[in-house]
């Protein structure tokens, strides 16, 4: 087990590397593109589950990446990049990072959608605190499912797959970065 922690260490790290250090676009144009694909992201998330609406209107604020890509064989992870918003006003840019090890094979793109109950839960992101460890669970977004999900420790996560297939029984987790606008 102390060697799976150690594999999972690593591969974090070199997503860290690989990422870059800075979690906001580097240009205006990529700041917009990934506004645009936020926007987009959120509007089919609506689309696909009506109920998602209240929930985020109810929540007191979240974080949407509309675009995480992952793959892995054996050793895996995945990376995306989003904006967040608190009470309905964007505050800054995310990264989210994924490492994993086990039986895996594949890749796949999905949209995820973190939804914060208080402030204390956004702060918590804000601050490094948040990490979903294997065992979290995500909401696979279809109509009503929005409308029935719980928050756990002030989150609600909800994901839509875009793309590709992954087989996947595997330790690891999430971790997030935050930059404020």
């Amino acid at each position: 087990m102390k060697t799976a922690s150690l594999y999972t260490c690593l591969i974090a790290a070199a997503l860290l590397a690989l990422a870059g250090c800075a979690t906001a676009p580097e240009t205006d144009a990529k700041k917009a593109e990934l506004h645009t694909g936020a926007m987009n992201a959120m509007t089919q998330l609506k689309a696909d589950d009506p109920t998602l609406s209240q929930q985020i209107a109810n929540a007191y604020g979240y974080a949407i990446f509309p675009s995480v890509g992952k793959g892995g064989a054996v050793v895996g992870g995945a990376y995306g990049r989003g904006e967040v918003y608190e009470q309905g006003k964007k505050i800054g840019w995310a990264d989210l990072s994924q490492a994993t090890i086990g039986a895996q094979l594949g890749g796949e793109s999905f949209s995820e959608l973190i939804l914060f109950e208080n402030k204390a839960a956004l702060d918590n992101f804000r601050n490094g605190g948040l990490k979903f460890a294997a065992n979290a669970s995500a909401v696979a977004l279809k109509s009503g499912a929005a409308e029935s999900a719980k928050y756990t420790d002030g989150v609600k996560v909800f994901v839509e797959p875009k793309a590709g297939l992954m087989v996947e029984a595997a330790l690891g987790g999430q971790s997030f970065s935050f930059q404020p606008t």
